[in-house]
């Protein structure tokens, strides 16, 4: 039984914070975090990632980039990475987190999530579209709803 997950990226300032906050709302008893593996540590969630939350009913507030560790790692059941590349990145950092780390687009055959890190708001409207797509996938199998 998972219940707690953590939702991992590269700087922790665009795509994670979004897919932790969605799992927030749709599973409020799961522990939720997020982290990057080169986060921007300290600094919270770009405004353009902030905007496209808030037009589609996430608040991104209060989020706080900090960087995945192989200490946060051990507190959580399910980590979850954007990217292919992010498995073997987070695997380096917390050596046996493999088994535990997925895509989090896996259930939407979606094998990455690119970053919309200082793209345009079109680029970040799309990426929003993916990660509420590939939550909705894991609400399902976490059994939240």
């Amino acid at each position: 039984m998972v219940s707690s997950v953590l939702v991992v990226c590269v700087g922790n300032v665009c795509r994670s914070p979004v897919g932790e906050r969605l799992l927030v709302q749709a599973c409020p008893n799961l522990r939720t975090g997020s982290a990057g593996i080169d986060a921007l540590v300290g600094q919270c969630a770009t405004k353009a990632s902030a905007d496209v939350a808030a037009q589609n009913g996430v608040s991104l507030a209060g989020h706080v980039a900090r960087q995945f560790t192989a200490e946060l790692a051990a507190q959580f059941d399910l980590i979850l990475v954007m990217e292919k590349t992010h498995m073997n990145a987070t695997e380096s950092l917390a050596p046996g987190s493999a088994s535990k780390t997925m895509l989090f687009g896996e259930w939407i055959g979606q094998s990455d999530i690119a970053d919309p890190y200082k793209l345009n708001h079109d680029f970040y409207l799309t990426v929003f579209d993916k990660i509420k797509k590939a939550s909705d996938g894991w609400i399902a199998r976490l059994k939240c709803r």
